[in-house]
């Protein structure tokens, strides 16, 4: 891809400060608020900002005000805003720009990656990126007074998309709201009130038992099965969440490993009035009514087909959804499990049911289908919408950095002299200690020893110090606790610097495991 005039493309690592984030101990770590706040990954993000729910009083890796917090494993690519100083779990890396006018545009810039980043991750059980892969990002940068209108366009933009997006998410709850209205209505009487005045109907409503209504319950079999749903000429088992969400979805199914296992009269057949008798208490003994089959399928045990005439099955659909059915359902159920509760056939059969006249019981089908179907238009359309704005965000950020978003300027400095001037800022920063390649002293003409550069390095080294003037022996908790934050830019890892020091015998290490100690050799 061409870029814009004035642009650029780095890595990462080149324009920004990387810290991958390292769990704490458990022992450091606690819901009471002492010490940082700590973030493990995605789970305590927010739209821009993670709420904390655990603090850590021995932090490990420390992220900054305003750092990115870029999720790295399971999800891969979800980013926020770092509130404060805060302790930062091997689930994150921080990222902060060397250049702090720059980190608007890098957020964005991380929003933009985002769907590409979630397919990067590797792993079996946790898909992750490392902190090579992160520090080896292509970046792409505009000059800095472009970034800083980019950023402030994209800030512009994406708010009114999110207030699109917050106005669109409340349509699901109105539906929700109105489909049980409709329900209430119709088995309350209120839907066909006006109905019954013109025709001059006054009888009332009949409350019989669903067993006055069904003739018998079936039930299938609990079969070992393969996971996957069954092909063309395979047999198969239905699931719970077949007749979950309120149309037969015969995709969620298992496959019998042998076809003399199937049950030919507990096929699942068009028209069959199916409930599930275990799920969770919102759900459970919700009805669907099989419109289509195209599979082999059976019912499980946790399934049941409740036989009836067909002219009371799309009733007995209407009734067991609206809010008086359900509360009919719910307080026959057993269990007292959280996510999954019961109901038996006897009780199935003890619920009561206000059964109108064949001839209203024909008019509130007919007016609840037209109504139902209203919503279910609509519903189309709201996802159809949510798609649109979903896309619409990622095509804006496309479009920033494409360079087409805002007008370029001809007067801004190029990008190029914003990496020359961090790469100089990087250059001009205190150097991390030299790796020791050997400790063979020179001699002086005058005959004295010179000073190797590893005993040149010593007294660079703050953990050295740290042990020197220490009045006892430090565990590596107690050093790390003591080190300032440069330390950390300059070395790999602590252990790194005390592995050279005992290589030097600067220090000794004194037991073994998480307990050793570490004391300065006294020469």
């Amino acid at each position: 891809m061409k870029l814009p005039n004035g642009w650029v493309k780095c890595k990462l690592s080149e324009f920004s400060l990387i810290e991958m984030g390292q769990s704490p101990k458990g022992e450091y770590v606690s819901e009471l608020k002492i010490g940082l706040p700590f973030y493990q990954g995605k789970t305590e993000f927010g739209k821009w900002y993670p709420t904390p729910r655990k603090y850590c009083s021995t932090p490990t890796k420390i992220a900054e005000k305003n750092d990115i917090l870029l999720s790295i494993r399971a999800p891969v690519g979800p980013t926020n805003f770092c509130p404060g100083k805060s302790c930062i779990g091997r689930g994150l890396a921080s990222i902060r720009s060397h250049e702090l006018n720059s980190q608007k545009y890098l957020m964005h810039y991380f929003r933009y990656l985002e769907p590409w980043l979630s397919e990067q991750g590797t792993g079996s059980t946790f898909r992750a990126i490392s902190g090579n892969f992160v520090r080896d990002i292509d970046l792409l940068v505009a000059p800095l007074n472009e970034q800083i209108r980019i950023a402030n366009k994209l800030d512009s933009i994406l708010a009114k998309v999110d207030q699109a997006q917050a106005r669109l998410e409340k349509i699901p709850t109105i539906l929700k709201r109105f489909r049980q209205s409709v329900l209430a209505t119709a088995t309350s009487g209120g839907l066909t009130r006006e109905w019954r005045e013109g025709k001059e109907l006054t009888t009332e409503w009949e409350s019989v038992k669903l067993s006055t209504i069904i003739s018998k319950i079936e039930a299938g079999k609990n079969i070992k099965c393969d996971e996957r749903p069954p092909q063309d000429n395979e047999f198969g088992i239905i699931k719970i969440s077949a007749v979950t969400w309120g149309v037969y979805n015969e995709e969620q199914s298992k496959t019998l490993k042998n076809k003399s296992l199937f049950i030919e009269d507990r096929r699942v057949k068009v028209g069959d009035f199916l409930i599930s008798r275990a799920n969770t208490l919102e759900l459970l003994g919700m009805p669907v009514i099989v419109h289509k089959v195209t599979k082999n399928l059976m019912l499980s045990d946790k399934v049941l087909r409740l036989v009836m005439p067909t002219e009371d099955k799309a009733w007995l659909d209407i009734f067991l959804r609206s809010p008086s059915g359900r509360l009919e359902i719910q307080s026959r159920a057993t269990g007292n499990q959280e996510s999954m509760r019961n109901i038996g056939q006897k009780a199935l059969c003890d619920i009561d049911v206000l059964l109108p006249t064949p001839l209203e019981k024909a008019e509130i089908v007919q007016l609840v289908g037209i109504l139902i179907s209203h919503a279910e238009m609509v519903e189309k359309q709201y996802y159809t919408m949510k798609n649109r704005l979903d896309k619409l965000t990622q095509s804006i950020l496309a479009k920033a950095f494409r360079g087409e978003l805002v007008e370029q300027d001809p007067n801004d400095e190029p990008a190029r002299q914003l990496l020359e001037r961090i790469k100089k800022q990087r250059l001009d920063s205190p150097k991390p200690a030299k790796k020791i390649r050997t400790t063979t002293k020179n001699v002086h003409s005058t005959g004295e020893l010179e000073p190797t550069v590893a005993e040149s390095d010593l007294s660079q080294s703050e953990i050295l110090m740290l042990l020197q003037k220490s009045n006892s022996e430090l565990t590596a908790q107690q050093l790390i606790d003591k080190l300032t934050e440069q330390t950390f830019e300059q070395i790999d890892s602590l252990f790194t610097e005390l592995k050279r020091l005992l290589d030097m015998q600067a220090i000794a290490k004194v037991g073994t495991g998480e307990s050793c100690t570490f004391k300065a050799i006294k020469k």
